[in-house]
């Protein structure tokens, strides 16, 4: 069998097709497929706005820029990839690290404590983690009542919803940021973007990814002024094209997902060892498909049962190690924090492969190595 990874992209002949035409064309960055992609998500995700950018990070880097003062305190997850919190301190913020609940996503009730006591506390950014929406009704319900700003990091989540709202939509949110980095839903090689419904926020952010400057054609026809401090964070028109063509096919992208999860709690449900994060949701993106193992009823621990998985070329992953246990983060003063659940989370969970092109065969090739390798562990 060969190399089976926790995540892959889809690459098509149609996505390459795409991609050389504007190799072909007089464009290869600031042209026309950067707007026509922005508008292709804005109907995708039901928000008003977009902007394209370089990767995700950028978005998040952007977004905090546009939504954060220096000194201001966000609540966050410690179950997210480094970049989210990380955005904070890039605008010389403070994250404050919330538990998670059984799901893997930020404990909102926990936020609203955390709110009740600390009037000061300026924004909430929270992670639709592994593609699982986060509560859309408790969102609002603190958006109104402390008047807080809020990002909705939807990495993991593009073509998620509650059902009615749409991940990125923005509709209890100041923002939203997508990925298209290749293991996510859609690729465009690397790639983010942000969606809003603020027109003041969008043309911030505009400015923002384009060195802080803006043309001024009135002064002379090569005049342009520098109005903020900004960045080179602009997205090429050859990612844009792979985005484009990639976002035609995401609806098949999640069926598939959501197919091979749906195959694994079928397989694991009869298994006491085993068990998916959250029941099967007909509204997540799956962009993850994490299990909890019992290890206590088991004579291997996580790393050595990831080792025998790999002698059998399947590639688990875990996703994340806590952001403020990190070494640079306890530097910071920051690891001391009580989140029983995220470290329940650390010592069961794993992420299995899951993406479109995992055939029957590999998928039914990773169930049994995962019931084989338990079955000989049980204590």
């Amino acid at each position: 069998m060969n190399i089976i990874p926790y995540g892959k992209q889809t690459i098509l002949e149609e996505d390459i097709q795409s991609v050389v035409e504007v190799l072909k064309s007089d464009y290869l960055t600031t042209g026309p497929k950067i707007k026509e992609f922005e508008e292709a998500l804005c109907r995708y995700s039901d928000a008003k706005y977009c902007v394209s950018v370089s990767n995700g990070t950028a978005a998040l880097h952007l977004a905090s820029l546009v939504l954060l003062k220096e000194g201001d305190k966000v609540l966050t997850t410690p179950n997210s990839f480094l970049a989210t919190s990380n955005s904070i301190l890039y605008v010389k913020a403070k994250p404050i690290f919330v538990d998670i609940c059984e799901d893997g996503n930020i404990d909102l009730e926990a936020c609203q404590k955390a709110l009740e006591k600390d009037s000061s506390i300026k924004a909430i950014y929270v992670v639709h983690f592994s593609g699982n929406p986060v509560n859309q009704k408790k969102l609002k319900e603190l958006r109104k009542k402390f008047n807080i700003k809020i990002l909705e990091d939807c990495a993991h989540s593009l073509g998620a919803s509650d059902g009615k709202i749409k991940a990125g939509s923005c509709k209890n949110s100041d923002m939203s940021i997508f990925s298209f980095h290749p293991v996510k839903n859609i690729t465009s090689g690397e790639g983010g973007a942000i969606t809003t419904n603020s027109k003041k926020m969008y043309e911030k952010l505009l400015l923002l990814r384009n060195h802080g400057m803006k043309a001024n054609p009135k002064k002379a026809p090569w005049h342009y002024d520098m109005l903020e401090l900004g960045f080179n964070y602009r997205l090429t028109d050859i990612s844009c094209a792979l985005g484009l063509s990639q976002l035609k096919k995401l609806d098949n992208f999640l069926e598939k997902r959501r197919e091979i999860a749906k195959k694994y709690e079928e397989y694991f449900k009869n298994n006491d060892l085993v068990k998916p994060l959250y029941s099967y949701s007909k509204n997540s993106a799956y962009h993850l498909f994490v299990v909890r193992i019992d290890f206590k009823k088991l004579n291997i621990n996580k790393k050595e049962f990831v080792l025998k998985m790999r002698e059998k070329n399947i590639f688990l992953q875990f996703h994340y190690i806590p952001i403020n246990k990190q070494k640079f983060y306890k530097k910071l003063g920051f690891g001391k924090e009580k989140t029983p659940m995220m470290d329940k989370y650390v010592k069961e969970c794993i992420s299995l492969p899951i993406f479109p092109l995992l055939d029957k065969k590999q998928q039914l090739y990773v169930i049994e190595s995962i019931e084989k390798i338990l079955s000989e562990a049980r204590v």
